[in-house]
């Protein structure tokens, strides 16, 4: 009987295995339809009697604005283009400062981001983080920089029910996600570190600095070139 479990045990690890290098394959050229966070808010928003309704539609990465683009690597990831998952200053810095002070600051790149967005859940553990770094390997292994920005920009959550670059846009700005102006960009970038309680429009203040601050950034940046990056 131990034995028999044991190698069960053996199937199921290695099958899951199999399993989650397919997803990643499959999704290097498939959309994304639906991810768990979709389903845990509707379950959540059940539970509290509110619609379990959401927005989620999937445009190509030629159909979303470079401004979008840049606004959330200049928001969230400024080497996304350049580190391999992980950016290894940005966790040092995130540790050193957890060491000083009350606020837990975390350092999680947009490929971390996306690996956790699409194949994860969101509460933070131990076993989530190692699973997190499995699957950010994946994504970087397998997909082109162009394609993470693809999924993200497609699957995270950008308001109440609102998920996607394309159900931002027309739900904050009652526009496509490819017309979105740098100011319009910004904002939805603005709101990524808690699309729950900030708005895009209209914005608080501390939303309108986040928002100038962004722009300020992308002007730095210069123009965003996937070609710089290798190709898989």
């Amino acid at each position: 009987m131990i034995k028999k479990f044991f190698k069960f045990i053996f199937k199921l690890i290695l099958g899951l295995f199999i399993l989650s290098i397919a997803m990643v394959f499959l999704y290097k050229w498939v959309p994304v339809p639906v991810t768990p966070l979709m389903f845990i808010r509707s379950v959540e928003n059940f539970q509290e009697d509110k619609s379990m309704n959401w927005e989620h539609d999937w445009v190509s990465i030629d159909h979303i604005s470079k401004n979008l683009q840049l606004a959330v690597i200049c928001s969230e990831d400024q080497n996304f283009l350049n580190h391999n998952g992980f950016d290894v200053k940005a966790i040092e810095k995130a540790y050193q400062e957890n060491k000083k002070g009350k606020r837990i600051k975390g350092a999680s790149t947009i490929s971390q981001q996306t690996a956790k967005n699409v194949f994860l859940w969101p509460q933070r553990s131990w076993l989530r983080k190692g699973f997190e770094v499995y699957f950010t390997f994946l994504i970087e292994t397998i997909w082109t920089k162009e394609r993470t920005m693809e999924v993200y920009l497609n699957s995270i959550e950008m308001g109440h029910g609102i998920y996607g670059a394309q159900a931002a846009a027309n739900y904050w700005h009652k526009k496509p996600a490819l017309k979105l102006s740098q100011y319009e960009a910004a904002s939805i970038a603005a709101i990524l570190p808690n699309p729950l309680k900030y708005r895009a429009k209209p914005a608080s203040k501390y939303i309108e600095g986040r928002k100038s601050w962004i722009v300020r950034q992308m002007g730095y940046f210069g123009k965003l070139d996937y070609n710089k990056v290798n190709k898989k």
